[in-house]
């Protein structure tokens, strides 16, 4: 039976003086594909921050439950591309075994053991290959899936993912998304994804967080992504249209 990893229970976020959001109630069970939406500016990255722990409440609890026999909750964290430092040469398995920091400690060079787990993450993301290539001359969506590399060499159990395919053509766009499908699917791994491309989280995502002026609205994904609510939210024409099985916004 699935249990609570990440549950928000009342919880208000905010900066300053500024409050983002009051009241928010959100659980992520073991195994969910949880997306993230919501209008830019509405709060989806300060949401983002709490479930990730580096934001606290200004009231209510957040309760992290890891799971049996781990003594804390370790997250894989894909920042977006943009966020990412590209001044320094590091070739791909460099960059993917920063995520390994933790497990290595301060002043600590990488083992066997840690570079065994980078090979095996640049192999889950099909970037084996290029294990010495330079980060910065990889394509967009090389880099993409060297970020998951790096994020998946934390061993984590939680995959969290902020706006991954941005910028990102058609084709390579499915292939990241299948990557991340089949990494919940075969290493089930629980992920969570923020994005504002709703057709992107229509076909994979189970259960949502949709961030609106008015609040948060928590539910699975065929209830949330409606032509009325999204009407709604984002105060445009939009249609919801069900073709062979997939659900798609126009």
């Amino acid at each position: 039976m699935a249990k609570p990893l990440i549950e928000l229970r009342h919880v208000s976020l905010g900066y300053g003086n500024k409050m983002v959001l009051r009241g928010v109630n959100v659980c992520v069970m073991a195994g969910d594909f949880f997306g993230l939406v919501g209008p830019n500016g509405s709060g989806k990255t300060t949401l983002l921050r709490a479930l990730l722990g580096t934001l606290r409440p200004r009231a209510g609890e957040i309760l992290r439950a890891p799971p049996q026999h781990a003594a804390e909750l370790v997250f894989g964290y894909v920042p977006q591309e943009k966020e990412v430092d590209q001044i320094f040469p590091l070739s791909v398995l460099e960059v993917v075994l920063m995520g390994r920091f933790k497990k290595i400690g301060p002043g600590r060079r990488p083992g066997v053991v840690d570079r065994h787990v980078a090979f095996q993450s640049l192999h889950h993301v099909g970037l084996e290959g290029l294990a010495e290539a330079s980060f910065q001359e990889l394509s967009g969506g090389q880099k993409q899936r060297a970020l998951i590399a790096r994020a998946l060499a934390a061993e984590p159990h939680i995959l969290v993912l902020d706006e991954p395919t941005s910028g990102m053509d058609v084709a390579s766009e499915k292939q990241l998304m299948q990557l991340m499908k089949d990494l919940h699917e075969n290493q089930r791994l629980t992920v969570i994804l923020a994005t504002h491309n709703l057709n992107v989280i229509a076909q994979y995502a189970h259960q949502l967080a949709m961030v609106t002026p008015e609040g948060l609205l928590v539910g699975d994904t065929a209830t949330l992504l409606t032509t009325q609510q999204l009407r709604k939210v984002y105060h445009v024409e939009v249609t919801v249209q069900e073709i062979d099985g997939r659900r798609f916004i126009l």
